[in-house]
């Protein structure tokens, strides 16, 4: 009886070493780009370029109206956030960990950094051409109630005084210790009742 053999096609089989994943960095707020910045000149002046592949400060496309134009504004996705492609070893971790502004990795274990899932990865980084913001369609109109589902008023009924489909807000009264105050919100902080 002859033993078969198998061959492995060298380009299917697992690759060997580590991998490069997305992982996030928390960052003082506001300073996300002073750290992508100085994290790419460290890249650059350390040789780190087969290490450290991608520093990105997910940016959004946000629609405003302002004295009746709409304008296109760049608004951070996640401020205090800088989402960082690399394959992690002492001397990469390091030096991410040890760029000014940065305060850590977001979900690390003592010093090993979790990485991005593959669907989060593609959710944050939509493909190029798909960058506005969708607002999410509510059909409501003042007078209307709400309950809020998220932010300071949550689970608090409401009562719509204003809609802005344009930027997709509203404004609505909440009773809060028997008084109304008025509050700014997004389509997707309520839902009607």
């Amino acid at each position: 009886m002859e033993a078969e053999m198998q061959f492995t096609d060298p380009e299917q089989s697992e690759p060997k070493g580590p991998q490069k994943h997305w992982y996030v960095i928390h960052t003082y707020s506001g300073y996300e780009n002073k750290v992508k910045a100085n994290l790419e000149r460290k890249i650059r002046s350390m040789g780190l370029e087969d290490k450290i592949f991608n520093v990105v400060v997910p940016m959004d496309d946000d629609v405003e109206l302002q004295n009746g134009r709409k304008k296109i504004i760049k608004r951070k996705v996640f401020p205090g956030y800088v989402l960082v492609e690399m394959i992690v070893d002492d001397q990469s971790w390091y030096v991410v960990r040890n760029t000014p502004g940065v305060t850590g990795f977001v979900g690390s274990e003592s010093t090993k950094p979790i990485p991005l899932s593959e669907s989060e990865v593609q959710n944050i980084l939509r493909p190029e051409g798909e960058t506005t913001r969708r607002r999410p369609a509510l059909d409501i109109e003042p007078g209307q109630q709400v309950l809020i589902n998220s932010g300071a008023f949550e689970s608090q009924p409401a009562t719509v005084t204003e809609v802005d489909r344009e930027r997709g807000r509203l404004k609505a009264v909440v009773e809060i210790f028997g008084r109304e105050t008025v509050t700014d919100l997004d389509f997707d902080q309520v839902e009607k009742i």
